[in-house]
């Protein structure tokens, strides 16, 4: 579940193994590309911690972080 905290969408995703985490990035990435609209993430071997917020309208969460968040939990 995204977890909204300090004008953010929050979410840590937890996998098998690095290549599972690393595959699932990729998705990711290609997903923002499509959105026009690219995350904030870190990576430690099997996790993945995802942060949206639209810089461009002021570090706020709007429809375009919701719609990516949405796209993502859809992978």
């Amino acid at each position: 579940m995204w977890k909204e905290e300090n004008n953010e969408l929050k979410k840590k995703y937890t996998f098998k193994n690095f290549s599972e985490a690393f595959a699932f990035m990729t998705r990711v990435a290609i997903l923002a590309e499509k959105h026009n609209h690219h995350p904030w993430w870190s990576n430690v071997y099997n996790q993945v911690e995802i942060h949206l917020t639209t810089h461009d309208e002021g570090n706020t969460i709007t429809a375009k972080d919701r719609d990516l968040a949405k796209a993502i939990d859809s992978l």
